[in-house]
């Protein structure tokens, strides 16, 4: 990469390269080390060849896997194929008088200006990249493979690809990080490896035994992993306070092992400290499940169960029971729901400021009543498609709640203007409002809504018999507002 490295790191010993060549090649497939001599022997002959003779030992036959583009990656990278391909490489320009060769050798020269780049800009311009590019760097040359591991780019492992074998990369990357604390992985507090379709209960195990200061964990689309493994990380990682499982079919609760239950004194009360959980998606949860998981996790803040399709009223029961500091909660497409759990959750009182309950088809103005009784500083509600839902639920709610910025009361055909008229007397801060297919509605409400709720920012009206009239008014008195709509007329 340039001229002040001298050598490659391939010339850095067995025990570092062996590392970093072993993630590399768990996250992409790169030419050899061998190859890469073999290309720079024939640089050196080629010093004196013209563009026009090339040496046949570059004339590289179709599909040959060496030549591949310099990155190495499998995603981008160019095989040769339908013809033969003479490949010439520029000379060190020091040695050269052609014109032409001088000129295609400032490329090469431009490239290397990122070594002029100090230490601290290389490490910044580093934190941005995921962990298996970041092991690509580490592969360059000398300097960067001590960049590339420096302890502040560690805090954090992100992994993305479904053909990434990451249980075998989380193996190597801990073995390496835990060098200087053999066994453990201090420095750790993040791991990132959503989408990765290839992580097993073995790869949870790896994390749950080398970073005990794990504090984010994110798995969210890793159906392969089971309720042993989240047992096993959220036993052996007593800080971790983010836990994100969505669209882990497989898992059905989150709880301590048999062990950790054991060992821990009763002054602990066998607690564990996750805060924010996602088990979006997560189909077989069931309420003995949610029972287990509060009775566990008694200091969550958020919660979110959407499509958790199981769950009934019983369950936002235990919920309240064990859990009553939850500031965010979703239940959006649990159909069992009911206005009794409504009822549950209204017992959060003030604490609630973000409550999800779309397509709850149960609910009603009753339940509602509920919320907006007890609630008093929600922030965020969204009951699209609580089809039972009326001008009076509007009413009550918007009277009760009086600093609600976000309502989402879309396919709620019940509603009408008498509906947004309290809605805009009450709620003066609200920026964002959906009111997607609500038949009753016409520009009349609008008018009133944008004639008193002036940061309003948001306003989704599509499907909705609204004049242009009425989209034009809201446009003048709301000048930040943005209008999702579909009518054709208005632009």
């Amino acid at each position: 990469m340039g001229a002040n490295n001298g050598k490659q790191y391939g010339s850095e010993g067995k025990g570092s390269s062996s590392i970093s060549s072993d993630v590399s090649s768990s996250t992409d497939h790169t030419p050899t080390q061998a190859q890469k001599n073999v290309a720079t022997s024939e640089d050196s002959d080629l010093s004196m060849r013209t563009l026009s003779t090339p040496s046949p030992a570059l004339i590289c036959p179709p599909n040959l896997p060496g030549f591949q583009n310099g990155r190495g990656s499998s995603t981008s990278s160019s095989s040769i194929t339908g013809e033969t391909v003479a490949m010439v490489h520029s000379p060190p320009p020091t040695r050269l008088t052609h014109p032409l060769i001088r000129l295609a050798s400032r490329p090469q020269k431009e490239q290397a200006s990122i070594e002029r780049l100090p230490d601290h800009s290389l490490v910044h311009v580093f934190s941005f990249l995921p962990t298996n590019q970041l092991c690509r760097c580490a592969r360059v040359c000398r300097r960067w493979y001590n960049l590339a591991w420096d302890p502040r780019l560690w805090r954090t492992i992100r992994l993305t690809g479904e053909t990434i074998n990451v249980d075998r990369a989380l193996k190597v990357l801990t073995r390496r990080l835990c060098q200087d604390t053999p066994n453990v992985c201090l420095m750790l507090e993040t791991v990132t490896v959503s989408g990765c379709r290839r992580l097993t209960d073995r790869g949870l195990y790896t994390i749950a035994q080398c970073c005990p200061e794990l504090r984010r964990l994110e798995v969210s689309g890793c159906y392969n992993i089971s309720n042993e493994a989240v047992f096993d990380v959220v036993s052996l990682c007593p800080n971790l306070e983010h836990l994100d499982v969505s669209g882990c079919s497989k898992v059905t609760c989150i709880s301590l092992t048999r062990e950790a239950s054991i060992k821990l004194s009763p002054l602990h009360g066998k607690q564990i400290s996750i805060r924010y959980l996602d088990m979006t998606d997560c189909f077989v949860l069931e309420d003995e499940g949610l029972h287990t998981i509060a009775a566990h996790c008694t200091q969550l803040t958020h919660l979110y169960l959407r499509r958790c399709v199981r769950l009934t009223d019983e369950g936002l029961r235990y919920l309240m029971i064990y859990c009553p500091s939850i500031k965010e909660l979703s239940v959006s497409d649990c159909r069992f729901v009911s206005d009794f759990g409504l009822r549950e959750i209204a017992k959060l009182e003030s604490r609630l400021r973000y409550l999800s309950i779309a397509h709850c088809g149960r609910v009603t103005d009753v339940g509602i009543r509920y919320v907006a009784k007890y609630c008093s500083k929600l922030r965020y509600l969204n009951a699209r498609g609580c089809e039972g839902i009326t001008d009076h639920g509007v009413e009550y709610l918007a009277k009760n709640c009086t600093k609600l910025k976000s309502l989402d009361i879309g396919k709620c055909p019940l509603v009408s203007d008498t509906g947004l008229e309290c809605l805009a007397l009450n709620c003066f801060n609200l920026k964002r409002l959906s009111l997607k297919s609500c038949e009753s509605i016409t520009g009349q409400g609008l008018q009133i809504v944008a004639a008193n709720c002036f940061d309003l920012q948001l306003l989704n009206v599509q499907d909705c018999e609204v004049s242009v009239e009425a989209l034009r008014f809201v446009k003048r008195h709301c000048k930040r507002c943005v209008i999702e709509h579909t009518n054709p007329a208005f632009f």
